[in-house]
């Protein structure tokens, strides 16, 4: 089934995560995804400039817009924050990143990230501007932006800017009450605004699926029915006015079992729901860090840490108190910074979607791992 903005089914294929090796894209495995994922009637693909240090893009032309006639797929790409400095380094981008990706227009073309601090730069570099330009330009068919802040952020954004057409919320069933993220919040300001959901994390980078904790898994075990991440998937595509729900798929198996439970999509039912429910009640008792290895924190360390896979350790820690914690901490900074490494500038902080106190965290790592 199609919606108005030409989206095919309700997943969406993150290009974020996939694949790779020594930095580079497996190009050989990114080709069978993408034609698993559009033979199974999918077509949404999603990237941004700095996606897997710059070769998403690159990696979206050799494998999906050089093989596919351009009306086989809908393409998102981004504006990022990293990658302009004045309004005149904005069309210099977007037409490379055009020429990145290989094709003439983006079907969706999203201010990257927005939040409280950068939106403010967007507005000084009439960055909303530059895109409506694009828009009537036909050079991007939809505008909109993706978000990481509080409702009333998202809410001043909207009635700054009522062009907007999407919104990509981070939307999950851990987030949908959390203080912080205010998923809730936030697709409730949408729905007020009438803007349709496009949907990230919805596995919280792999926390709700690979990544959950033993207990976790075995309410989800009880349903006996698909895999952790179907369940995720599954609850964020069930609200109304989502259009699509992104998945930072990895390799052929991700895409098999996904496309094979959100093929003939159906909403989770009461009994699926009570087990979430019950599953975010453990995972909250488990004070784990809230951490989505989305990677903006790295883009802007100075010291070059590896903040991400560090939390992962510590996450380990909290909820298994395992040696292992300890053995993967050393594998992340075998040739890497430690977190004791860090001087504290809380640049990362600033970059955190989950506003997240990494710099206490650090301490918390250092602590916990690099003691004899």
């Amino acid at each position: 089934m199609e919606d108005l903005f030409g989206i095919k089914g309700k997943l969406g294929f993150g290009c974020m995560r996939m694949k790779n090796e020594d930095g580079k894209v497996d190009l050989e495995e990114f080709c069978k995804m993408v034609d698993m994922f559009i033979e199974s009637g999918f077509n949404y693909f999603d990237t941004a400039r700095g996606y897997l240090g710059g070769e998403s893009e690159k990696a979206i032309c050799a494998c999906l817009t050089s093989r596919y006639p351009r009306e086989a797929f809908v393409l998102t790409d981004k504006l990022s924050e990293n990658f302009f400095k004045t309004e005149a380094d904005i069309r210099p981008c977007f037409e490379d990143q055009l020429k990145s990706c290989g094709v003439s227009y983006f079907d969706f073309y999203l201010m990257h990230a927005q939040n409280r601090n950068n939106y403010q730069k967007y507005r000084a570099c009439r960055a909303y501007e530059n895109a409506l330009a694009f828009l009537e330009e036909g050079r991007i068919r939809h505008f909109g932006i993706s978000f990481h802040d509080s409702a009333d952020v998202l809410e001043q954004i909207l009635s700054d800017y009522p062009q907007i057409e999407v919104v990509q919320l981070q939307f999950n069933y851990l987030d949908y009450e959390d203080d912080a993220v205010q998923s809730r919040r936030c697709y409730e300001v949408c729905r007020a605004f009438g803007k349709p959901v496009l949907v990230m994390e919805p596995v919280k980078g792999g926390r709700l699926a690979k990544n959950l904790s033993n207990a976790a898994k075995a309410e989800l075990d009880l349903l006996q029915g698909g895999s952790y991440a179907s369940y995720a998937i599954r609850y964020a595509a069930g609200f109304e006015g989502v259009l699509t729900v992104l998945s930072g798929m990895e390799n052929v198996a991700m895409v098999a079992d996904n496309v094979g439970y959100m093929k003939h999509f159906k909403p989770l039912d009461a009994c699926e729901q009570a087990a979430v429910s019950r599953v975010v009640t453990l995972l909250r008792g488990e004070n784990t860090v809230p951490c989505t290895a989305c990677k903006y924190c790295t883009e802007v360390c100075p010291v070059g840490i590896g903040i991400p896979e560090i939390i992962s350790t510590i996450n380990s820690m909290r909820t298994s108190h395992s040696w292992s914690a300890k053995h993967y901490y050393k594998i992340f900074t075998g040739n890497a910074p430690r977190a004791s490494a860090c001087i504290a500038c809380g640049k990362c902080e600033k970059s955190c979607p989950q506003h997240l106190p990494i710099r206490e965290l650090m301490c918390e790592a250092a602590s916990l791992f690099e003691k004899e």
